[in-house]
């Protein structure tokens, strides 16, 4: 999730829970603290000032962990508890404090990216996998659950009821999954495929929206469908970027599946596929979920193959994230590289 959608999670989760700590904190200064702690754990984005590298290892990494929430709870209460003296102690802190933390981490567990919930004893990303990353019906909900809590200021009913609907939304989207996993089988057998992997990722705009996978040792083939429309959509030339984003999604039965490969084929794959193997890329197998060759650029002096992660791949969006690859210059090693804006930069 978005950070600004974390914050504003919290807050509502600060103002449906009021009144549980003793004695009770002042009600602006608890919501204030549920959207300041669950934005906190996004402070790990300071990783990518040391390198790209550290920003993979250890984004969404011990500040997303629930093994090491406790251990935030007391520093941060303790640090609240500094900043009002007067007040109560760091204990009346820490139930929100709590709170927060772990609705932030639940906001990151349910999207595709994952999160480290069990760092630093496991690097491994757990991932429900039923939400986008920026998913504008959630951010929706949250935020008229505050403004209803702010038009009943003195019910928390409204808070509450808004995470009711919150959690009903995602138990949606679960079921949302499903559907769209039965459809890929479906087509899998159509198409006369056995041993495929089967899987999908929720995609922006509409909890409808989906790309399908299916998986294969050689690639993948995939397939953008919208499970309730019935037509397919265009955007026009001027149309703006969620009408560009979601036009996209076709109707089941409409369903058009392109082909990606993972390394490539013969000679180059075999290349291709020495240098997704070189020691020195180990970070980006760990990282990549459905990691696929995304260029092989050959020039003068140089040679770099790149590869993506079809976790990013948006229909729509010009930019795509997280592009690693292997590069030599001239006879010399192989070595790992980020390509950003079409620089190619040393990971470490």
């Amino acid at each position: 999730m978005d950070t600004l959608t974390h914050a504003l999670s919290g807050a509502l989760l600060a103002r449906a829970t009021a009144g549980i700590e003793k004695p009770a904190l002042p009600l602006r200064r608890r919501i204030g603290i549920g959207f300041m702690v669950a934005a906190f754990p996004d402070i790990d984005v300071i990783a990518s000032w040391i390198s790209p590298l550290a920003y993979l290892y250890h984004h969404r990494g011990i500040t997303h962990s629930l093994v090491m929430l406790p251990v935030w709870t007391i520093l941060l209460s303790l640090l609240l508890a500094w900043i009002w003296r007067s007040g109560p102690g760091w204990r009346t802190y820490a139930p929100v404090v709590a709170l927060s933390l772990f609705i932030h981490i639940a906001g990151d567990w349910i999207t595709t990216f994952g999160t480290m919930i069990f760092a630093p004893l496991s690097d491994y990303r757990h991932g429900l996998g039923t939400t986008f990353i920026i998913d504008l019906w959630f951010s929706g909900i949250i935020l008229a659950g505050l403004l209803l809590s702010l038009l009943w200021r003195r019910s928390r009913l409204p808070a509450v009821a808004g995470l009711v609907v919150l959690v009903a939304y995602v138990g949606f989207q679960f079921l949302q999954l499903q559907r769209v996993v039965d459809f890929g089988e479906r087509a899998a057998r159509e198409q006369g495929l056995t041993g495929v992997k089967v899987s999908a990722l929720p995609r922006p705009v509409s909890p409808f929206n989906w790309m399908v996978i299916l998986e294969s040792d050689a690639g993948y083939r995939l397939s953008h469908v919208n499970l309730r429309r019935q037509a397919v959509q265009t955007a026009a030339p001027d149309a703006g970027l969620i009408a560009r984003l979601d036009a996209v999604y076709r109707p089941l039965d409409q369903a058009q599946w392109e082909n990606t490969v993972r390394y490539g084929k013969g000679s180059q794959g075999a290349a291709v596929r020495a240098a997704f193997e070189h020691p020195e890329f180990e970070f980006f197998r760990w990282f990549s979920a459905y990691p696929a060759v995304h260029e092989i650029d050959i020039g003068a002096t140089h040679l770099c193959v790149w590869f993506k992660d079809l976790r990013f791949l948006t229909p729509g969006r010009d930019v795509f994230p997280f592009i690693y690859g292997m590069c030599s210059e001239g006879t010399g090693p192989m070595r790992p590289y980020q390509l950003s804006d079409g620089a190619r930069l040393r990971v470490y």
